[in-house]
């Protein structure tokens, strides 16, 4: 199974208008975040995890011209606000995209996306199957899948696990009930927003501590904003299988 890390940052992404700080103005492209998303491709399945705002220029760069898929986080813009750009892959494929996404999820986009969502009469709208899913594991197009519920602040959000590949963002608590589904996995995608404490995500020091709980193999922090510190200086501090993610990183990992 190929992961590629679509885009790594926070809702503004990285660097964030009008900010002269070292990571907005660094030189480094691992500092440069669009909103967070991965694809994953296993088996000829190719499923993307949330359609950011930035959704169009991530498929344009990663050269994705197949698209099985998508699971939605929770209903937040910077995780579905490029849904409408499916239509690229509905032309391509000649065929609805399922997405898969709790209830109050799939009826939030039903709302954000109402033109796409209601009496479809225009040409060339997005066509969208929602398929809504509850704590239970479930098939997407293929993969098994494990969703992995977690609280942004009080908000519910679904975190996903896929063989043993997990994937944690905008979560600032993880119920032991969700720890438990956990276990054993090689390769933990987790956020990590901001050196100092936030009311939602998870802090520097918290996602570390969360780590040592879950205990994977590797770790790869996301959802990052320009406040947690510049990617080379923050790497230097962490822990020999901990690693801050970037826009592009791929990794392999087993089924």
């Amino acid at each position: 199974m190929n992961i590629t890390f679509l885009g790594t940052g926070t809702s503004q992404g990285v660097p964030v208008i009008g900010c002269s700080c070292e990571v907005c103005t660094s030189l480094d492209y691992r500092d440069k975040r669009l909103r967070s998303s991965v694809l994953v491709e296993s088996d000829q399945v190719n499923i993307v995890i949330d359609t950011g705002p930035d959704f169009r220029q991530q498929m344009l760069r990663e050269g994705v011209n197949r698209l099985d898929g998508v699971l939605f986080t929770h209903a937040h813009r910077d995780h579905t606000a490029g849904l409408d750009d499916i239509r690229s892959f509905n032309f391509l494929q000649e065929k609805d995209m399922p997405a898969y996404g709790m209830p109050e999820t799939l009826e939030q986009l039903k709302q954000d996306f109402a033109y796409v969502f209601g009496p479809k009469n225009y040409p060339g709208l997005p066509r969208v199957t929602l398929n809504p899913i509850d704590h239970n594991p479930f098939q997407a197009e293929g993969l098994n899948v494990t969703p992995l519920p977690v609280l942004h602040f009080r908000m519910p959000v679904c975190g996903f696990r896929i063989g043993n590949f997990s994937y944690i963002t905008d979560a600032n608590q993880i119920p032991e009930s969700t720890l438990e589904k956990l276990e054993g996995t090689e390769v933990l995608v987790l956020n990590a927003l901001q050196r100092e404490r936030h009311i939602s995500h998870f802090n520097l020091e918290e996602a570390l501590a969360m780590v040592q709980r879950i205990n994977p193999v590797r770790t790869y922090f996301t959802h990052i904003s320009h406040k947690l510190g510049l990617h080379a200086q923050v790497s230097r501090e962490l822990p020999e299988n901990i690693h801050v993610a970037y826009d592009g990183l791929k990794l392999t990992v087993s089924g």
